[in-house]
């Protein structure tokens, strides 16, 4: 085992919607957290699973970031940030808008040291489905992709910025009327190199969350010694249970359930979707919180550890026994039962403390001037 690692462990702050930043910052530092990744999601947006907005984006400045910064030093933790939507389809007034939101993000980013002080903005991509329809729509996807993201990639280079993808396929993210559940176009690995071999600037890259290869049977462990790490900023702490449920006997493992008509599921006895959420025949869970899930984490954490990841695991509470409660309590005891399962196998041993994160440097004042707001069509 390296002893030099010291992994920072943090909290993704979606689960706490409905807490004010301090209360935010106090709820972190109950848990043990030594960091936040600030989710600022639009107040005009469309998302209705996730809506936290942790920092007021508008008219941000440098006195604001002067503030953020000092309350972030005298709580001890980091910070990120990160708005996940989709950039590439969906309705265009919408995507715009979405488009727009992460100019700004990238903006308070550098506000706020970008990556002088660690500070990335997380974002999804999305998927157009119009595109996706046609002959060769992954492609079309992709060259979609370069068109948008690449005036996005160099707007983020010059700000000393980085940008990250999550892996997440939003398996739930249109009506389960719907047949297919690829909803984001890096939700896989091979998406992902080819993202990076479009546009291959470094201020692009990723957060990885292995909860979503889980339940489509790929090994997390594998998909890492693949990846270049010079991408790899972030680890999303998140799991699944894969269930063996008659839904999944009956629809396969490769196929996501579909919707049909209730009347003739009835009568020959299928199941199908509850909600569109309701797919995949599994169940979302935090590691060592209410029973075995079914991913080897201590396989996947050493098989980083051979490739010197430094980033922070970030530990994102969906789990149906914590956050989906809607219970603080339990989603408290939820993301401090995740960092004390990490933390023996991210952390060193303190003689008489236990295993122990070993505090990094604070944030530092970095950006010296004020910039203006740009939107997509000034790129």
């Amino acid at each position: 085992m390296n002893d030099n690692l010291n992994n920072p462990i943090w909290v993704m702050s979606s689960a706490f919607d409905k807490l004010s930043l301090p209360e935010l910052i106090a709820s972190a530092q109950q848990i043990g957290a030594s960091g936040i990744d600030l989710c600022v999601f639009r107040k005009d947006g469309t998302r209705q699973d996730h809506t936290a907005t942790h920092l007021a984006y508008e008219n941000f400045g440098l006195a604001d970031a002067k503030k953020t910064l000092e309350e972030f030093n005298a709580a001890g933790l980091q910070l990120s940030l990160g708005a996940f939507e989709n950039m590439i389809g969906g309705q265009p007034e919408e995507r715009i808008k979405n488009q727009n939101h992460l100019l700004k993000l990238i903006r308070i980013a550098h506000l706020l040291g970008g990556d002088q002080n660690n500070i990335k903005v997380g974002t999804f991509v999305g998927y157009n489905h119009k595109l996706g329809a046609e002959i060769d729509g992954f492609q079309k996807n992709l060259d979609e992709y370069k068109r948008v993201f690449e005036p996005i990639v160099n707007y983020a280079e010059s700000l000393g910025v980085t940008i990250v993808y999550e892996n997440c396929p939003m398996e739930g993210w249109r009506s389960s009327r719907y047949a297919t559940t690829y909803n984001n176009l890096p939700a896989v690995l091979a998406a992902r190199k080819l993202m990076y071999a479009l546009i291959p600037s470094k201020a692009h890259g990723e957060i990885y969350d292995p909860s979503h290869d889980i339940w489509q049977n790929i090994d997390p462990t594998e998909v890492i010694k693949q990846t270049d790490i010079s991408r790899l900023h972030r680890i999303h702490v998140k799991t699944t249970r894969n269930l063996q449920t008659d839904a999944k006997i009956q629809w396969g493992g490769m196929y996501p359930m579909q919707q049909v008509s209730a009347e003739l599921a009835a009568l020959a006895g299928v199941h199908t979707p509850q909600h569109d959420w309701d797919r995949h025949h599994y169940e979302a869970m935090l590691p060592g919180f209410g029973g075995t899930d079914s991913m080897d984490w201590r396989a996947f954490v050493d098989t980083l550890r051979t490739t010197g990841f430094t980033g922070p695991f970030e530990i994102e509470n969906e789990a149906r026994n914590s956050k989906d409660t809607g219970d603080y309590g339990a989603t408290i005891q939820g993301f401090k039962a995740a960092l004390n399962f990490l933390a023996p196998m991210l952390w060193k041993l303190e003689p008489t403390k236990g295993y122990t994160y070993q505090k990094g440097a604070e944030l530092k004042h970095v950006a010296t001037k004020d910039i203006p707001v740009v939107t997509i069509d000034q790129l």
